[in-house]
């Protein structure tokens, strides 16, 4: 399936507005009501649009700190990045992890309190995690600019 401008637009307006009224969207896109509803149903289920969420304020949460940790792994076999992947996505404070091209294997994107429970998390979890052989640590002193929004 190609996205039209249409469907582009409606893309912008509902990853900025994931409650938006389906009138209020078909305002917003110069479209029917039921035209959009139907274009909305089609971009579900052509997994363009792939889920709805609600997006929490982490210093409200209790978890201001942001840190990335680079983990680098003994090996590059599959044995041993598939362990990694698979005990890394039961912690419940990494948000993200991204299999890396460069001197480290994995890139964490960690949510914590402070520096006392980055090291809880950091004992408790991370350090525990198959195959692991180094860990560098870098907090984000200030987010400068964040969005959940891709380019349409």
């Amino acid at each position: 399936m190609e996205l039209d401008s249409i469907d582009r637009r409606i893309l912008g307006v509902l990853q900025k507005a994931g409650r938006i009224s389906n009138a209020d969207l078909s305002e917003k896109v110069n479209l029917s009501p039921s035209a959009c509803h139907r274009r909305v149903q089609r971009l579900e289920a052509e997994g363009f649009i792939k889920d709805y969420v609600a997006l929490l304020d982490a210093r409200k949460m209790g978890c201001p700190s942001t840190v990335f940790v680079e983990i680098t792994l003994s090996g590059q076999a599959d044995e041993v990045l598939d362990a990694f992947e698979r005990e890394v996505a039961l912690v419940p404070d990494v948000l993200e992890c991204h299999l890396m091209a460069g001197s480290a294997d994995y890139l964490l994107k960690v949510v914590a309190e402070n520096t006392e429970d980055f090291a809880r998390i950091h004992r408790q979890y991370l350090a525990r995690l198959p195959g692991v052989q180094g860990m560098q640590s870098s907090f984000a002193l200030r987010t400068v600019f964040k969005t959940t929004a891709l380019p349409v």
